[in-house]
């Protein structure tokens, strides 16, 4: 039966009608009675995010499952309950609930050692990934495949939609030297895969040292076209500022500036990622003017002000913008920050955002875009048009090398 729902979405309301139910991979797996898990010992890389549309956790349909013995957990970043607070490193730990082990894969190891792997069989990945590079998910996933490999061990990816769509891809490939865990892979800043996808990608295309034996299990009824609202599945925040859908559509909006933690982006405030502020804007009128007269496609900019709770600015007066997208289609989101940063540059040019930070180094923000030359080329002269060229050079390359990895059509 259709039905008809509302959203505000970067402060629009939308309208859908959900002609049909998405059905993640925990579901299509639980339709199958968890046939590919008979007979294994089963580990499980998960977190909050893994759960069956009626909110119940995979650990937990796991654990009480009669035919899967799960015996191992492993958990990323935020731990797999989400106990665990953004960038800390934590221990291996037991589970309260279930009582089984887990293994801290964000704390001195990242990869899963063979100590680690050596009662499991296979290991089920089931995470809410938000389709940024940055977003350190995928990077667990590819570890974990990689460990595999090397341990002789079989991997299944639970596939869940990417809330950014499957269409959109934008920005630079890594270049050498600036592989990290925040770009742990060799694929845009935003790049358009499911992880179902993306693993297939990285075990098809020797991006791992050695291939694993890997198994997706793909969802029935999304397509690449959906907004997650579309979907009708709950979200469940995939990290604490990362509450609403509308914070992950927003990450790859502003994300990258807020490595130079020089300006507020809403991070400490009531609108994570939507928004660009600071205590010396001495005009917020003037700054979204001055914003909304560039005509960036698909977006909109109105003035702001207000007090961020903690983090940059806390307790202090900031004003800036809150940011609007209004044609999800037409914008490009990644270059929204630089557009901004040009604008700030031009209206107080004594204030130099890669020097307000007050950084020692600049090793996240490069390593975030993938390159130095983000920093250098634009930093000249803080001119978008100076990086544009760079920033766009592999988007359309990669799109259509990336199809053949498609489990999903438009």
């Amino acid at each position: 039966m259709c039905k008809i729902i509302s959203t505000l979405f970067f402060g629009f309301v939308f309208f859908f009608q959900l002609q049909a139910e998405v059905l993640t991979g925990i579901e299509v797996l639980k339709q199958s009675n968890f046939n590919i898990l008979e007979g294994k010992r089963v580990g499980l890389l998960t977190n909050p995010t893994g759960v069956d549309k009626n909110l119940k956790a995979t650990v937990d349909i796991l654990h009480e499952a009669k035919n899967v013995n799960l015996v191992a957990l492993f958990a990323p970043e935020h731990g797999v309950r989400g106990d665990e607070y953004a960038g800390v490193k934590f221990n291996d730990a037991k589970d309260s609930r279930t009582g089984l082990p887990v293994y801290s894969l964000h704390g001195n190891v990242r990869k899963p050692t063979a100590e680690m792997l050596k009662n499991v069989d296979v290991i089920v990945y089931d995470i809410q990934d938000i389709g940024c590079r940055s977003y350190t998910f995928i990077s667990s996933l590819g570890l974990l495949m990689e460990a595999a490999a090397e341990n002789d061990k079989e991997v299944v990816v639970l596939d869940r939609p990417n809330p950014l769509g499957g269409l959109k891809v934008e920005g630079p490939l890594v270049e050498k030297g600036f592989f990290s865990f925040v770009s742990q892979y060799n694929i845009p800043y935003v790049y358009g895969l499911t992880c179902g996808e993306f693993a297939q990608m990285i075990n098809n295309e020797g991006m791992n040292k050695k291939a694993c034996k890997l198994t997706v299990i793909q969802m029935k009824g999304w397509r690449r076209s959906m907004t997650f609202v579309q979907t009708g599945l709950p979200w469940v925040m995939t990290s604490p500022h990362i509450p609403q859908v509308s914070s992950a559509m927003a990450y790859p909006l502003s994300g990258i500036v807020g490595e130079l933690n020089a300006i507020s982006i809403g991070v400490g405030y009531t609108l994570p990622f939507e928004t660009f502020a600071a205590e010396w804007v001495t005009s917020s009128e003037q700054l979204a003017e001055a914003l909304n007269a560039l005509n960036l496609k698909g977006i909109r900019f109105r003035p702001i002000t207000y007090k961020p709770f903690y983090a940059i600015g806390k307790g202090k007066v900031m004003r800036g913008v809150q940011v609007f997208v209004i044609d999800y289609d037409k914008v490009m989101l990644s270059e929204v920050q630089f557009y901004v940063l040009q604008e700030l540059h031009r209206l107080y040019p004594n204030k130099d955002p890669f020097k307000l930070g007050m950084l020692k180094n600049y090793n996240m923000f490069d390593n975030v875009c993938g390159s130095n030359k983000v920093r250098t080329m634009f930093g000249k002269r803080f001119v978008f048009d100076d990086l544009k060229d760079y920033w766009r050079k592999d988007a359309d390359v990669f799109s259509k090398f990336s199809k053949k990895y498609w489990m999903y059509e438009k």
